[in-house]
């Protein structure tokens, strides 16, 4: 299929990372991408959900912050290696992204947690929504990180794999395990392969130091953040530890 892009500006809305404040995204729909197109985009600051990429163009506000980890320099904290430890009797397997009863169970069981722990809007997602969010659009970079208890499902993580980087997408867990550090064991795994394939960087989407569900990210060092809001064409300044 050839590439075709469409680009489309969002309505303004209340902010859904920051609801004392308003939001307005900018989208391209993009037919057939290009894995070259997707790194360009995503050194731009965009992000991958579907066929849709989407950015920030919120006037007044800058509080989302594209993050990627310097995959070569990254070393664990002494957290992040008790993590580990605690998880050595999961098994990890990598493939592209599926679809499955016993995936869209854990994906409303992980938000209904998040709902009452930290007010998310509560939502349903069927397999069509789950299909054009998470398969839908992956071309030949997209895959899923699956992360088992014997036979029990405990934690999917998608994200894309493109010739200069890692792209973490989405992270959903057993809320039953919460203090096992599922979402940390999923990033370590990322990093882990970035740094087998010997690619330079994981991106980790949007850090928002006021979001407790986006702040963690900058845990995770050393790591770069995106200087203002690039437009293509510009080359991105991307400033770190």
């Amino acid at each position: 299929m050839s590439e075709r892009i469409r680009d489309l500006i969002g309505d303004e809305e209340i902010c859904p990372y920051l609801r004392d404040r308003r939001a307005r995204m900018q989208y391209k729909l993009i037919d057939g991408c290009s894995a070259a197109t997707y790194q360009r985009l995503l050194a731009l600051g965009w992000r991958r959900f579907g066929r849709v990429f989407f950015r920030p163009i919120c006037a007044g506000c800058n509080a989302c912050l594209g993050l990627r980890v310097d995959v070569a320099r990254f070393r664990p904290n002494r957290s992040m290696r008790r993590t580990v430890k605690k998880n050595l009797d999961l098994t990890i397997s990598i493939g592209r992204p599926g679809i499955s009863a016993e995936q869209l169970d854990l994906y409303h069981r992980y938000h209904a947690a998040q709902s009452d722990r930290r007010g998310w809007r509560r939502h349903s997602v069927s397999p069509a929504d789950y299909y054009q969010s998470f398969i839908e659009g992956g071309e030949d970079f997209a895959r899923e990180l699956l992360i088992r208890q014997r036979e029990r499902l405990l934690a999917v993580a998608l994200f894309d794999r493109l010739p200069e980087a890692l792209s973490a997408v989405y992270c959903y867990y057993d809320p039953d395990h919460r203090d096992r550090g599922l979402g940390v064991m999923a990033v370590l795994q990322e990093i882990g392969l970035a740094q087998r394939l010997k690619l330079p960087h994981l991106y980790l989407g949007y850090w928002i130091e006021d979001n407790r569900s986006m702040s963690y990210k900058a845990r995770y060092r050393p790591h770069q953040i995106l200087d203002g809001r690039p437009e293509e064409g510009d080359v991105p300044r991307w400033l770190g530890d």
